[in-house]
């Protein structure tokens, strides 16, 4: 998954995608944040679950 513009590769259930794409949208610069982090070997803060 592409946390910036949300296109997928491979497969999943639509729900499963719906339910994703949602919680990308909630917090997306979140996930860039964190993505940054895993990439210089920092563990990534917390990202909240889909509620």
């Amino acid at each position: 998954m592409d946390i910036k513009d949300g296109k997928v590769k491979g497969e999943m259930s639509e729900r499963a995608l719906r339910l994703v794409l949602e919680w990308l949208d909630q917090h997306r610069d979140e996930l860039l944040v964190a993505w940054q982090q895993a990439s210089t070997g920092i563990d990534p803060d917390p990202i909240e679950p889909l509620k």
